[in-house]
Protein backbone atom coordinates (compact mmCIF):
# COMPACT_ATOMS: atom_id res chain seq x y z
CA UNK A 1 0.00 0.00 0.00
CA UNK A 2 1.57 3.23 -1.03
CA UNK A 3 1.25 6.34 1.28
CA UNK A 4 -1.57 8.15 -0.80
CA UNK A 5 -3.51 4.94 -0.31
CA UNK A 6 -3.04 5.39 3.29
CA UNK A 7 -4.00 8.71 3.24
CA UNK A 8 -6.86 8.09 1.52
CA UNK A 9 -8.00 5.44 4.13
CA UNK A 10 -6.97 8.32 7.28
CA UNK A 11 -9.47 10.38 8.94
CA UNK A 12 -7.67 13.28 7.66
CA UNK A 13 -8.26 12.41 3.97
CA UNK A 14 -11.28 14.96 3.47
CA UNK A 15 -9.39 17.53 4.28
CA UNK A 16 -6.28 17.05 2.17
CA UNK A 17 -8.95 16.66 -0.75
CA UNK A 18 -10.50 20.14 0.31
CA UNK A 19 -7.31 21.25 0.36
CA UNK A 20 -5.89 19.93 -2.96
CA UNK A 21 -9.11 21.44 -4.83
CA UNK A 22 -8.35 24.20 -3.83
CA UNK A 23 -4.84 24.06 -5.80
CA UNK A 24 -2.72 23.49 -3.09
CA UNK A 25 0.07 20.53 -3.26
CA UNK A 26 -1.53 17.49 -1.29
CA UNK A 27 1.30 16.60 1.53
CA UNK A 28 2.39 13.42 2.67
CA UNK A 29 1.47 12.54 6.23
CA UNK A 30 3.87 13.46 8.97
CA UNK A 31 5.12 9.86 11.38
CA UNK A 32 1.97 10.72 13.76
CA UNK A 33 -0.35 11.05 11.10
CA UNK A 34 1.29 7.76 9.49
CA UNK A 35 0.97 5.64 12.66
CA UNK A 36 -2.67 6.48 13.45
CA UNK A 37 -3.51 5.65 9.90
CA UNK A 38 -1.79 2.27 9.92
CA UNK A 39 -2.59 1.73 13.55
CA UNK A 40 -6.93 2.15 12.60
CA UNK A 41 -6.54 0.23 9.60
CA UNK A 42 -5.32 -3.24 11.27
CA UNK A 43 -7.55 -2.83 14.28
CA UNK A 44 -4.83 -2.02 16.86
CA UNK A 45 -6.85 -0.67 20.30
CA UNK A 46 -4.18 1.33 21.69
CA UNK A 47 -0.24 2.41 20.50
CA UNK A 48 1.98 4.84 21.37
CA UNK A 49 5.50 5.84 20.67
CA UNK A 50 8.63 8.06 22.03
CA UNK A 51 11.13 10.08 20.44
CA UNK A 52 14.82 10.51 22.03
CA UNK A 53 17.86 12.65 21.70
CA UNK A 54 20.64 12.45 23.43
CA UNK A 55 18.56 11.18 26.46
CA UNK A 56 15.92 13.68 26.05
CA UNK A 57 12.30 13.36 25.28
CA UNK A 58 11.68 14.99 22.18
CA UNK A 59 8.35 13.78 20.78
CA UNK A 60 6.06 11.27 22.06
CA UNK A 61 2.38 10.36 20.53
CA UNK A 62 -0.58 8.03 22.01
CA UNK A 63 -3.37 6.64 19.86
CA UNK A 64 -6.47 4.81 20.75
CA UNK A 65 -6.94 2.87 24.29
CA UNK A 66 -5.36 1.11 27.08
CA UNK A 67 -8.82 -0.45 28.20
CA UNK A 68 -11.81 -0.39 25.23
CA UNK A 69 -14.00 -1.37 27.55
CA UNK A 70 -13.48 1.24 29.72
CA UNK A 71 -12.85 3.90 27.44
CA UNK A 72 -9.59 4.75 28.91
CA UNK A 73 -7.07 6.25 26.43
CA UNK A 74 -3.40 5.62 25.63
CA UNK A 75 -1.51 8.39 28.03
CA UNK A 76 2.41 8.67 28.34
CA UNK A 77 2.45 7.19 31.76
CA UNK A 78 0.41 3.86 29.90
CA UNK A 79 2.38 0.76 31.10
CA UNK A 80 3.43 -1.60 28.49
CA UNK A 81 4.68 -5.10 27.77
CA UNK A 82 8.05 -5.11 26.00
CA UNK A 83 8.70 -8.89 25.28
CA UNK A 84 12.07 -9.89 23.98
CA UNK A 85 13.39 -6.12 24.33
CA UNK A 86 13.57 -7.52 27.92
CA UNK A 87 16.45 -9.50 26.43
CA UNK A 88 18.77 -6.53 26.25
CA UNK A 89 18.42 -6.70 30.45
CA UNK A 90 19.90 -10.02 30.58
CA UNK A 91 22.55 -9.29 28.18
CA UNK A 92 23.37 -6.23 29.89
CA UNK A 93 23.05 -8.76 33.26
CA UNK A 94 26.00 -10.90 32.07
CA UNK A 95 28.34 -7.79 30.54
CA UNK A 96 28.43 -6.77 34.23
CA UNK A 97 29.35 -9.64 35.55
CA UNK A 98 32.12 -10.20 32.74
CA UNK A 99 33.35 -6.87 33.67
CA UNK A 100 33.39 -8.13 37.14
CA UNK A 101 35.51 -11.02 36.20
CA UNK A 102 32.86 -12.92 37.25
CA UNK A 103 33.04 -15.01 33.73
CA UNK A 104 33.91 -15.04 30.57
CA UNK A 105 31.83 -15.01 27.51
CA UNK A 106 33.73 -18.49 26.30
CA UNK A 107 33.05 -20.05 29.59
CA UNK A 108 30.51 -23.10 28.40
CA UNK A 109 27.10 -23.10 29.44
CA UNK A 110 27.42 -26.80 31.29
CA UNK A 111 29.47 -25.06 33.78
CA UNK A 112 26.40 -23.51 34.45
CA UNK A 113 23.67 -25.48 33.83
CA UNK A 114 25.42 -29.39 33.59
CA UNK A 115 21.11 -30.31 33.10
CA UNK A 116 22.12 -28.81 29.66
CA UNK A 117 23.93 -31.91 28.75
CA UNK A 118 21.17 -34.18 28.83
CA UNK A 119 20.11 -32.34 25.36
CA UNK A 120 20.96 -34.52 22.29
CA UNK A 121 23.90 -32.89 20.48
CA UNK A 122 24.31 -34.76 16.74
CA UNK A 123 27.25 -32.18 16.63
CA UNK A 124 29.71 -33.01 19.42
CA UNK A 125 29.47 -32.14 22.48
CA UNK A 126 26.93 -29.98 24.51
CA UNK A 127 30.17 -28.84 26.46
CA UNK A 128 31.05 -27.02 23.57
CA UNK A 129 28.68 -24.20 23.90
CA UNK A 130 29.32 -20.84 25.29
CA UNK A 131 27.86 -17.73 26.94
CA UNK A 132 29.06 -15.96 23.68
CA UNK A 133 27.06 -18.20 21.56
CA UNK A 134 24.12 -17.87 23.93
CA UNK A 135 24.44 -14.24 23.68
CA UNK A 136 24.40 -13.99 19.81
CA UNK A 137 21.27 -16.55 19.36
CA UNK A 138 23.87 -19.30 17.59
CA UNK A 139 24.24 -22.06 20.08
CA UNK A 140 21.61 -24.33 18.29
CA UNK A 141 18.65 -24.04 20.66
CA UNK A 142 15.10 -24.40 19.25
CA UNK A 143 12.80 -21.10 19.08
CA UNK A 144 9.85 -22.15 20.84
CA UNK A 145 9.74 -21.67 24.48
CA UNK A 146 7.34 -24.12 25.15
CA UNK A 147 7.89 -26.60 21.71
CA UNK A 148 4.76 -29.17 22.70
CA UNK A 149 2.13 -25.73 22.74
CA UNK A 150 -0.60 -27.04 21.03
CA UNK A 151 -3.32 -24.64 21.99
CA UNK A 152 -5.29 -26.44 24.68
CA UNK A 153 -7.21 -24.46 27.39
CA UNK A 154 -5.26 -26.50 30.43
CA UNK A 155 -1.92 -25.60 28.70
CA UNK A 156 0.37 -22.82 30.57
CA UNK A 157 1.20 -19.99 28.60
CA UNK A 158 4.57 -20.38 29.54
CA UNK A 159 6.47 -23.13 31.65
CA UNK A 160 5.80 -22.48 35.09
CA UNK A 161 9.29 -23.68 36.94
CA UNK A 162 12.97 -24.69 35.93
CA UNK A 163 11.89 -28.09 36.52
CA UNK A 164 9.73 -28.67 33.72
CA UNK A 165 12.62 -26.99 31.04
CA UNK A 166 15.08 -29.10 32.36
CA UNK A 167 12.30 -32.36 32.09
CA UNK A 168 11.86 -31.52 28.91
CA UNK A 169 16.06 -31.36 28.54
CA UNK A 170 16.12 -35.09 27.38
CA UNK A 171 13.38 -34.76 24.75
CA UNK A 172 15.29 -31.38 22.67
CA UNK A 173 17.73 -31.72 20.18
CA UNK A 174 20.15 -28.87 18.48
CA UNK A 175 18.93 -27.62 15.50
CA UNK A 176 22.76 -26.75 13.93
CA UNK A 177 26.11 -26.50 14.79
CA UNK A 178 26.58 -24.49 17.45
CA UNK A 179 28.44 -21.11 16.36
CA UNK A 180 27.45 -21.59 12.70
CA UNK A 181 24.90 -19.78 12.58
CA UNK A 182 22.28 -17.50 13.70
CA UNK A 183 18.47 -18.55 14.55
CA UNK A 184 16.47 -16.68 17.79
CA UNK A 185 16.61 -18.78 20.50
CA UNK A 186 14.18 -18.08 23.73
CA UNK A 187 15.90 -20.84 25.66
CA UNK A 188 19.18 -19.02 25.28
CA UNK A 189 17.89 -15.89 27.66
CA UNK A 190 16.56 -18.25 30.29
CA UNK A 191 19.97 -20.21 30.52
CA UNK A 192 21.73 -16.81 30.83
CA UNK A 193 19.51 -15.81 33.34
CA UNK A 194 20.43 -19.06 35.54
CA UNK A 195 24.06 -18.00 35.08
CA UNK A 196 23.39 -14.72 36.04
CA UNK A 197 21.19 -16.07 39.40
CA UNK A 198 24.22 -18.70 39.83
CA UNK A 199 27.30 -15.93 40.35
CA UNK A 200 25.13 -13.16 41.95
CA UNK A 201 22.99 -15.12 44.53
CA UNK A 202 19.75 -13.19 43.50
CA UNK A 203 16.96 -14.55 41.72
CA UNK A 204 17.04 -12.78 38.02
CA UNK A 205 14.30 -10.30 38.98
CA UNK A 206 16.26 -8.94 41.93
CA UNK A 207 19.57 -9.03 40.61
CA UNK A 208 18.14 -6.38 37.46
CA UNK A 209 16.19 -4.22 39.91
CA UNK A 210 19.30 -3.45 41.83
CA UNK A 211 21.99 -3.24 39.31
CA UNK A 212 19.81 -1.43 36.10
CA UNK A 213 16.59 -0.76 37.38
CA UNK A 214 17.41 1.02 40.54
CA UNK A 215 20.59 3.43 39.33
CA UNK A 216 18.63 4.14 36.33
CA UNK A 217 15.73 5.89 37.84
CA UNK A 218 13.47 2.77 35.99
CA UNK A 219 10.92 3.55 38.97
CA UNK A 220 7.59 1.90 37.45
CA UNK A 221 9.47 -1.19 35.36
CA UNK A 222 8.81 -4.19 36.84
CA UNK A 223 8.25 -7.87 35.91
CA UNK A 224 5.33 -10.81 36.50
CA UNK A 225 1.58 -8.96 37.47
CA UNK A 226 1.37 -5.32 37.80
CA UNK A 227 1.37 -4.05 41.22
CA UNK A 228 -1.74 -2.61 42.54
CA UNK A 229 -0.67 0.76 42.38
CA UNK A 230 0.22 1.19 38.99
CA UNK A 231 -2.77 -1.21 37.91
CA UNK A 232 -4.69 2.31 36.69
CA UNK A 233 -1.69 2.69 34.67
CA UNK A 234 -1.92 -0.52 32.74
CA UNK A 235 -2.73 -1.46 29.31
CA UNK A 236 -4.97 -4.64 28.30
CA UNK A 237 -4.17 -6.26 25.42
CA UNK A 238 -5.41 -7.62 22.53
CA UNK A 239 -5.40 -10.13 19.20
CA UNK A 240 -6.94 -9.83 16.06
CA UNK A 241 -8.79 -13.61 15.58
CA UNK A 242 -12.10 -15.48 14.11
CA UNK A 243 -14.66 -16.61 16.32
CA UNK A 244 -16.09 -19.75 16.50
CA UNK A 245 -18.47 -18.31 13.56
CA UNK A 246 -15.77 -17.21 11.32
CA UNK A 247 -16.11 -13.44 12.58
CA UNK A 248 -13.08 -11.27 12.85
CA UNK A 249 -13.09 -10.00 15.77
CA UNK A 250 -10.61 -8.49 18.65
CA UNK A 251 -10.37 -9.95 21.54
CA UNK A 252 -9.44 -8.57 25.32
CA UNK A 253 -7.30 -10.52 27.12
CA UNK A 254 -6.89 -8.68 30.36
CA UNK A 255 -4.16 -6.71 31.81
CA UNK A 256 -1.94 -9.39 32.73
CA UNK A 257 -0.42 -13.06 32.03
CA UNK A 258 2.03 -15.27 33.92
CA UNK A 259 5.06 -15.50 31.30
CA UNK A 260 6.27 -18.39 34.62
CA UNK A 261 10.11 -19.23 34.25
CA UNK A 262 10.47 -17.06 30.91
CA UNK A 263 10.72 -13.68 32.33
CA UNK A 264 14.64 -13.35 31.42
CA UNK A 265 13.51 -13.41 27.91
CA UNK A 266 10.26 -11.36 27.58
CA UNK A 267 9.00 -10.27 31.39
CA UNK A 268 9.82 -5.97 31.03
CA UNK A 269 6.32 -3.72 31.78
CA UNK A 270 7.13 -0.23 32.08
CA UNK A 271 5.61 2.99 30.50
CA UNK A 272 7.46 4.52 27.53
CA UNK A 273 8.85 7.43 29.52
CA UNK A 274 10.93 4.60 31.83
CA UNK A 275 12.01 3.09 28.05
CA UNK A 276 13.19 6.54 26.88
CA UNK A 277 15.48 6.79 30.38
CA UNK A 278 16.93 3.46 29.14
CA UNK A 279 17.49 5.10 26.05
CA UNK A 280 19.58 7.44 27.20
CA UNK A 281 21.75 4.89 29.12
CA UNK A 282 22.24 2.95 25.90
CA UNK A 283 23.06 6.67 23.85
CA UNK A 284 25.58 7.16 26.90
CA UNK A 285 23.70 10.58 26.90
CA UNK A 286 26.02 11.79 30.12
CA UNK A 287 25.82 15.62 28.56
CA UNK A 288 28.97 16.65 30.30
CA UNK A 289 28.09 15.78 33.71
CA UNK A 290 31.13 13.74 35.82
CA UNK A 291 28.36 12.39 38.10
CA UNK A 292 26.28 10.88 34.68
CA UNK A 293 29.07 9.18 33.33
CA UNK A 294 30.19 7.76 36.65
CA UNK A 295 26.40 6.24 37.28
CA UNK A 296 26.37 5.13 33.13
CA UNK A 297 30.05 3.41 34.08
CA UNK A 298 28.70 1.68 37.26
CA UNK A 299 26.24 0.20 35.22
CA UNK A 300 27.99 -0.65 32.36
CA UNK A 301 30.79 1.39 30.40
CA UNK A 302 29.13 2.34 27.15
CA UNK A 303 32.14 0.26 25.38
CA UNK A 304 31.15 -2.43 26.21
CA UNK A 305 27.49 -1.69 25.01
CA UNK A 306 29.87 -0.75 21.55
CA UNK A 307 31.46 -4.08 21.85
CA UNK A 308 27.48 -5.92 22.00
CA UNK A 309 26.30 -3.89 18.97
CA UNK A 310 28.97 -5.48 16.84
CA UNK A 311 27.32 -8.04 14.22
CA UNK A 312 28.24 -11.49 14.98
CA UNK A 313 25.73 -13.28 12.37
CA UNK A 314 23.92 -12.41 9.97
CA UNK A 315 20.34 -12.97 9.88
CA UNK A 316 19.75 -14.24 6.31
CA UNK A 317 15.95 -13.39 6.60
CA UNK A 318 14.22 -11.54 3.82
CA UNK A 319 10.62 -11.40 6.06
CA UNK A 320 13.06 -9.67 8.83
CA UNK A 321 14.36 -6.61 6.79
CA UNK A 322 15.36 -4.03 7.17
CA UNK A 323 17.41 -6.42 10.35
CA UNK A 324 20.43 -7.69 9.05
CA UNK A 325 22.03 -9.18 11.85
CA UNK A 326 22.77 -10.14 15.37
CA UNK A 327 25.31 -8.90 17.79
CA UNK A 328 25.10 -9.88 21.05
CA UNK A 329 21.83 -9.66 21.95
CA UNK A 330 21.35 -6.40 19.94
CA UNK A 331 19.90 -6.66 16.45
CA UNK A 332 21.57 -4.21 13.97
CA UNK A 333 19.41 -2.75 11.03
CA UNK A 334 19.94 -0.58 8.32
CA UNK A 335 17.65 2.76 7.03
CA UNK A 336 19.20 4.96 4.46
CA UNK A 337 22.65 3.40 4.67
CA UNK A 338 23.37 4.41 8.70
CA UNK A 339 23.25 1.50 10.46
CA UNK A 340 20.71 1.30 13.95
CA UNK A 341 21.25 -0.57 16.83
CA UNK A 342 17.73 -2.06 18.90
CA UNK A 343 15.24 -5.24 19.72
CA UNK A 344 11.78 -5.87 18.62
CA UNK A 345 9.58 -7.66 20.99
CA UNK A 346 5.98 -9.79 20.80
CA UNK A 347 4.48 -11.46 23.70
CA UNK A 348 0.41 -11.88 24.98
CA UNK A 349 -1.06 -9.53 22.54
CA UNK A 350 1.71 -6.85 23.41
CA UNK A 351 4.12 -5.79 20.41
CA UNK A 352 6.93 -3.00 20.53
CA UNK A 353 10.37 -1.76 18.93
CA UNK A 354 13.09 0.14 20.10
CA UNK A 355 16.24 1.72 18.34
CA UNK A 356 18.48 3.90 18.54
CA UNK A 357 21.15 5.60 15.98
CA UNK A 358 24.62 5.09 17.75
CA UNK A 359 26.23 7.97 15.86
CA UNK A 360 23.73 10.59 16.80
CA UNK A 361 22.05 9.94 20.22
CA UNK A 362 18.65 9.61 18.50
CA UNK A 363 16.08 6.63 19.39
CA UNK A 364 12.43 5.69 19.28
CA UNK A 365 10.46 3.11 21.13
CA UNK A 366 6.89 2.05 19.81
CA UNK A 367 4.70 0.03 21.82
CA UNK A 368 0.91 -1.54 20.84
CA UNK A 369 -1.26 -3.53 22.87
CA UNK A 370 -2.87 -5.27 19.85
CA UNK A 371 -1.47 -8.60 18.31
CA UNK A 372 -2.78 -10.75 15.46
CA UNK A 373 -3.96 -14.53 15.14
CA UNK A 374 -4.99 -14.22 11.58
CA UNK A 375 -3.43 -15.35 8.49
CA UNK A 376 -0.92 -13.02 7.27
CA UNK A 377 -1.91 -10.79 4.17
CA UNK A 378 -0.16 -10.42 0.94
CA UNK A 379 1.46 -7.02 2.19
CA UNK A 380 3.49 -6.44 6.13
CA UNK A 381 0.95 -5.73 9.16
CA UNK A 382 1.22 -2.51 10.37
CA UNK A 383 3.53 -3.07 13.07
CA UNK A 384 6.07 -3.79 9.95
CA UNK A 385 5.21 -1.28 8.27
CA UNK A 386 5.08 1.41 11.29
CA UNK A 387 8.71 -0.14 12.44
CA UNK A 388 10.24 0.41 8.72
CA UNK A 389 8.43 4.55 8.42
CA UNK A 390 10.15 4.90 12.44
CA UNK A 391 13.85 3.83 11.70
CA UNK A 392 13.76 6.87 9.05
CA UNK A 393 13.08 9.15 12.14
CA UNK A 394 16.06 8.22 13.23
CA UNK A 395 18.71 7.81 10.73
Amino acid sequence: MSLIDLIRNAAICSTLFLLASAGAAVREPTFSEYFDSACRGDGIVGAAYVLVHDGRLVGHHEFGFADREQRLPVTAQTIFHYGSITKTLTAISVMELRNQGRLSLDDHITQYIPELRLVHDAYGSMDNITLRMLMSHSAGFQDPTWPYKQGKPWEPFEPTTWNQLVAMMPYQELLFEPGSRYSYSNPAFIYLARVVESLSGDAWEAYVQKNIFNPLGLSRSYFGMTPPYLAADRSHNYTRLKDPAGHEIVADNGADFDPGVTIPNGGWNAPLTDMATYMGFLTYATHGDAATQRLYDSVLPHAALIEMWQPVHMTNNAEAAPIESMGMSFFTAKSGGVTLVGHTGSQAGFLAFMFLNPSTGAGIIAAFNTDSDLPAGKEPDAFHRIFAQALQQIR
